[in-house]
């Protein structure tokens, strides 16, 4: 807190009320500046500076595209601060109910579409190797290190094919399309004027076009009737003028959503074991339940449910 007051006090903030704000999964920290009626957020990334280059690089390619990102203040990339738009407190996952959730992710959904359009020159893949690397994380961090589960090699083997079976199907769908990756209620912030305001958008990379809309729509942190979700799902299939017929879009939309939950259960027990982060740990049944009842749905990955199930119960 020393240096950060210190840089305020160079660039005449120094009259500015500061308190912690949030943190977030990484090694960031959010502090409110407060002066009379005004406020903005300063964003200390001093403890991962190199993410300050691509905040700002991604920044300016959604700017390009009307979407609504914090504007820029002041900003120190040696230090690793940043000086941004309050878009206050309020954010989806505070506001969504049984009665408004349609109407808010529709509004969301749009803003996906707006977003695919982003300038995608130089962003890293979204192929098969990550795709595949991030569903390792759950084998090590999930199954072996958090459940201390020791797996035979035909269970190593069946959890390879079915990653290599998720990858291929995730990879059918239309790709080449500009990926927030964490696009999610925690993420989406409803400003003043009832915007929807996007934040954490650091790490985007280029992928397939049902990765932002299954964040959404199969939120780690809020669930939702799944047919309403598989309407809202073709909803974006029909804004955003996909030419695939239902099945075939909502397989996509599944298999996207396996990926993902799969990486997050390793996510979420890595934040818990390696970087004393329990706070996700509350999350983890509800991200089983995803990848359960998806899976089940399909005869490819029922093999998986059964051996997660056992792992699961034997703890």
């Amino acid at each position: 807190m020393h240096s950060i007051k210190a840089w305020l006090r160079d660039i005449g903030w120094d009259d500015w009320h500061i308190e912690e704000a949030s943190a977030d999964a990484s090694f960031r920290s959010y502090y409110r500046l407060t002066k009379g009626h005004q406020s903005y957020i300063l964003m200390d990334s001093s403890r991962m500076r190199e993410s300050l280059p691509p905040f700002l690089d991604m920044h300016e390619r959604l700017q390009s595209v009307n979407v609504r990102v914090p504007s820029l203040v002041e900003k120190n990339t040696t230090l690793g601060y940043l000086i941004i738009e309050d878009f206050g407190s309020k954010h989806y996952l505070d506001v969504l109910n049984a009665s408004n959730y349609r109407v808010l992710y529709q509004k969301a959904i749009d803003e996906i579409i707006k977003m695919q359009q982003a300038d995608i020159k130089d962003l890293p893949l979204y192929d098969r190797d990550f795709l595949s690397f991030e569903m390792q994380l759950m084998q090590e961090w999930y199954l072996e290190k958090f459940l201390g589960q020791s797996l035979k090699e035909e269970e190593k083997n069946l959890l390879n094919t079915t990653f290599q079976y998720i990858t291929n199907v995730v990879l059918e769908q239309p790709q080449g399309v500009f990926v927030h990756r964490d696009y999610h209620s925690r993420n989406l912030m409803l400003t003043k004027h009832d915007e929807i305001g996007i934040i954490d958008f650091q790490d985007a990379r280029v992928g397939a076009i049902t990765y932002d809309l299954v964040s959404l729509l199969k939120d780690c942190y809020i669930q939702w009737d799944t047919k309403e979700i598989e309407k809202l799902a073709l909803y974006y299939r029909d804004k955003a003028v996909i030419d695939v017929d239902d099945a075939t879009f909502i397989k996509w939309f599944d298999f996207m959503g396996l990926q993902r939950h799969i990486k997050i259960l390793g996510i979420f027990a890595r934040l818990y074991l390696r970087d004393g982060k329990d706070g996700y740990l509350k999350d983890i049944p509800l991200t089983l339940n995803y990848i359960v009842k998806t899976a089940s749905k399909y005869p490819q990955t029922k093999a998986f449910v059964a051996l997660l199930q056992s792992k699961i119960h034997k703890e």
